[in-house]
C-alpha cells in the first residue's frame, strides 16, 4: 500500500511492509521509483521491515513545492527528513544509482543511520554518470530538453540504447514497469522538480567531490556491493569507497550492472540479510 508523509519539500508517497524486522531503507536513482527493489524486498520477507520512499526523480506522482530544493545535497535533507517523520532508527540506508550518501554525511545527515551500502551508484568525479546522467543534465538546461527526454524515453528501441538505459541493467527493466516509470515524468510540474535536480549537475559535482575526506568520519559500518561488468558505475570506484571508510567491505557480485536489484535480486537479498544480522 501507498503511503505519504508531508515534508518541507512537499508530499512524499512510500511503501513500507511494516514489521517489527530490521529497518532497510531503500533508495533508487532518476526516473525510476521504490519498485527497483521489490524482487529483494520479495526476497527478504517479513523477516526485514523494508521502507521504499518514491524520491523527487521523475517517476513521483505528486509534484514538490515550488521552492523545494532539489539539488543533490537538498534531496539528502529529503531523505534525512523522511527518516526522521517515520522515527526510523538503527536504519540500514541501501543506495542504488543516485549517490547521496557521500553528500549526507558530509553535511551530517546520518544520525539515524546504523549501518550503509552502496550497490552501483554516482561517487566522486563519475556524476553525473556516464553518457546517460551527462544527457539528462544537459536535457535539463536545454529549453524543453527534458520533454525531448520524455518522449525519447518513451520510445522502447530508443531506451535500450547503450546511452540512453541500455547500459544500466543486464537483464532489462521489465516494459510493463518502465511505462509506469514513465507516466508521472509526461507532467511538466514533474520535469520541472527533475529538472532541479539534473540542471544542478554542476554544482552536485562539486558537492560530491568536496564530501570525499568527510566519508573517513563515518564509523558505522559499511557494505559495498559492486559490479565489476558495469560500464557505467567504474567498478574501480567499489574498491575507493570501501577504502574511503574506516570499517567497510567489498563484495563484488558480477553479472549485473547499475540496477543490481533487478539483475541479481537474490544475490542482494543474501548479502543484505547477512549484513545486517551481522552484529
Amino acid at each position: 500500500m501507498i503511503e505519504s508523509v508531508e515534508l518541507t519539500a512537499g508530499a512524499l508517497e512510500y511503501e513500507d511492509t511494516g514489521g517489527d524486522g530490521p529497518v532497510l531503507v531503500l533508495l533508487h536513482g532518476l526516473a525510476m521509483d521504490g519498485r527497483v527493489w521489490q524482487a529483494v524486498v520479495d526476497d527478504l520477507g517479513s523477516e526485514h521491515r523494508c521502507v521504499m520512499p518514491t524520491l523527487p526523480f521523475g517517476a513521483h506522482r505528486v509534484a514538490m513545492a515550488a521552492d523545494a530544493d532539489l539539488s543533490l545535497r537538498g534531496h539528502g535533507r529529503v531523505v534525512a527528513e523522511f527518516l526522521e517523520r517515520l522515527d526510523l532508527t538503527d536504519v540500514t540506508l541501501v543506495f542504488n544509482d543516485w549517490g547521496g550518501a557521500q553528500t549526507m554525511i558530509a553535511d551530517g545527515l546520518m544520525d539515524r543511520v546504523a549501518r550503509l551500502v552502496l550497490t552501483p551508484c554516482e561517487a566522486f568525479e563519475n556524476y553525473p554518470p556516464g553518457i546517460p546522467g551527462r544527457m539528462a543534465a544537459l536535457s535539463a538546461r536545454m529549453p524543453g530538453g527534458l520533454a525531448i527526454m520524455n518522449r525519447t524515453l518513451r520510445s522502447k528501441a530508443l531506451r535500450q540504447l547503450p546511452f540512453v538505459f541500455g547500459r544500466m541493467s543486464k537483464r532489462g527493466v521489465p516494459d510493463q514497469l518502465m511505462r509506469s516509470w514513465l507516466e508521472p515524468f509526461a507532467r511538466p510540474e514533474i520535469r520541472r522538480d527533475v529538472g532541479r535536480y539534473a540542471g544542478d549537475a554542476r554544482r552536485g559535482r562539486r558537492d560530491m567531490l568536496a564530501a570525499t575526506p568527510a566519508l573517513a568520519s563515518f564509523d558505522r559500518p559499511v557494505l559495498v556491493l559492486w559490479s565489476p561488468d558495469d560500464k557505467m558505475m567504474r567498478p574501480a570506484n567499489g574498491r575507493r569507497l570501501a577504502d574511503a571508510f574506516p570499517d567497510a567491505r567489498l563484495v563484488e557480485v558480477p553479472d549485473s550492472y547499475v540496477l543490481m536489484p533487478i539483475d541479481q535480486p537474490a544475490a542482494l537479498a543474501r548479502e543484505l540479510r547477512e549484513f545486517v544480522g551481522a552484529e
